[in-house]
């Protein structure tokens, strides 16, 4: 492995892990009112573009960061949309 890769992998494990703690605490308390639904919705996009252009490199350590953040990413947009949906319906969701 390459010094670069290395440091991609780093970056990669840094920045992808910061996310793991907010999804896990949105999927327990199902509180999403902290969460601006623009910006995580641009963010997604953003990791999702970020994504095509590791493929497209075929830069791995792009690939797999971008791939596991836009998990974490996506799974706290659905979230958002999916509790705040059933609070417009008067279901009695937290958040």
């Amino acid at each position: 492995m390459t010094l670069p890769d290395a440091i991609g992998y780093l970056a990669a494990a840094l920045t992808t892990a910061s996310f793991v703690p907010q999804a896990l605490l949105t999927l327990r308390t199902r509180n999403v009112s902290g969460i601006s639904l623009g910006m995580y919705s641009a963010f997604t996009a953003g990791v999702a573009l970020w994504l095509v252009y590791g493929i497209s490199l075929g830069e791995l350590p792009i690939i797999v960061a971008n791939a596991l953040t836009l998990a974490l990413a996506a799974t706290i947009l659905t979230m958002k949309i999916l509790v705040e949906r059933e609070q417009r319906r008067g279901g009695d969701a937290r958040g």
